[in-house]
């Protein structure tokens, strides 16, 4: 059943990737596509939405076989965080029929599972504190919710794109390049991730945690900063030595795979700017150019109007509700309630603006992606380096 789920997840990847490339062949003809008569977005849709099913059948299959919902650890979150972008991309298409927003919401879908797939894949027990049907309701609600916000991020992004002038350098391009940097650094994490790990390294650490107990941590990439008064073990003596120790509050090992995520990116950003000889943003703008930016607006806030009250049921109500049946209280400043916190009053603005204050366009598009990067804040850092009661979630 395992190797079932596993074979389902690759298989939807692929055609993740083969939808994206129906979708860039869509672009070619806009007359077709305004006619509904374009065959290389119905080809497009139609791999997506058997993607998708085979996505959703590795969730069926690896829950049977965990015998609980699999969103219990980073690995499983964060696949099915990326479904239920692809879910929402799909119902938002057949509402608005935009094949360019495929060309860009399946690549971020496809970064977030090949995000995902560099963590531990093993199925193990839920410890106690999860072990509640509010697993179910609180993380799926949540993810459901930050999924239709990525779909504002995806139109928004696009919108920027379109209407950034990229003929001279500006504060709008330089913000605008950082954005397409921090997604490339995301690919960077996945190969640097994939290098070592065919490589088999691995360095153990003795070292003593935030409650004075004395443990073992084990690195799957080079140390360059360590665990808190950590020493190497006997049979890890020839590994690299950190440069840095952190303290006990911070988690050593996924700040140094958040490091070297950040310094892979880097090479594969430069990498690429050298090969197209402008920034990124701008080789993109050509696949825009013809977008329809009335219409690219309103997906973006319709998104943001629909994914915002089921983020604030999952990721608030029914987070504080589990809270108080799982820990006697409904809110402890816990790091990662505190972001979630950030992201609902972010996205409160984020409408205030956009009804009350006119903030249209592309205003209302940076606010978009400065809110989808608040998500992954919270998704990347927050899971993986400060040290929390939701710490669990990024084994």
């Amino acid at each position: 059943m395992v190797q079932l789920s596993s074979t389902l997840l690759y298989t939807a990847f692929i055609l993740y990737l083969i939808g994206t490339f129906f979708f860039g062949g869509s672009i070619r003809d806009r007359r077709k596509e305004r006619e509904g008569k374009d065959r290389w977005s119905q080809l497009g849709i139609a791999v997506t939405i058997i993607g998708f099913l085979a996505q959703l059948g590795y969730f069926i299959t690896r829950w049977i076989a965990a015998g609980h919902a699999p969103v219990s650890n980073l690995f499983e979150f964060t696949t099915f965080f990326g479904m239920m972008l692809v879910a929402a991309f799909i119902i938002i298409y057949f509402i608005y029929r935009l094949s360019v927003l495929g060309l860009f919401a399946l690549p971020v879908a496809l970064l977030i599972i090949a995000y995902a797939s560099m963590f531990p894949r093993e199925i193990s027990p839920l410890i106690p504190a999860l072990q509640s049907d509010w697993l179910h309701i609180h993380v799926t609600t949540a993810a459901a919710g930050e999924a239709i916000l990525a779909i504002s991020f995806v139109a928004g992004l696009i919108y920027l794109i379109r209407v950034v002038d990229q003929s001279k350098p500006s504060k709008r391009t330089f913000w605008l390049e950082v954005v397409m940097f921090c997604l490339i650094t995301t690919l960077g994490f996945v190969v640097v991730s994939t290098a070592f790990g065919l490589s088999g390294y691995e360095a153990k650490f003795t070292w003593v945690d935030k409650n004075k107990q004395k443990d073992e941590m084990i690195y799957e990439l080079p140390a360059l900063v360590g665990p808190h008064e950590g020493k190497l073990t006997k049979d890890s003596a020839d590994r690299m030595e950190p440069f840095l120790e952190m303290p006990a509050i911070i988690n050593a090992k996924k700040l140094n795979t958040v490091l070297w995520s950040l310094m892979a990116g880097t090479v594969l950003y430069i990498a690429l700017r050298l090969l197209l000889r402008k920034r990124i943003a701008a080789a993109l703008q050509p696949w825009v150019k013809n977008v329809n930016l009335d219409l690219t607006d309103e997906i973006s806030y319709r998104a943001v109007a629909i994914g915002f009250p089921v983020f604030t049921l999952g990721a608030l109500i029914f987070a504080m509700i589990w809270a108080q049946i799982a820990w006697t209280r409904f809110w402890g400043w816990d790091p990662k309630e505190v972001w979630a916190l950030i992201t609902w009053l972010f996205y409160a603005a984020f409408l205030h603006l956009r009804l009350s204050k006119g903030w249209h366009g592309e205003k209302s598009a940076w606010l978009a992606v400065i809110g989808f990067a608040i998500i992954m804040f919270n998704l990347v850092a927050v899971n993986l380096v400060i040290a929390g009661l939701h710490s669990y979630a990024g084994t």
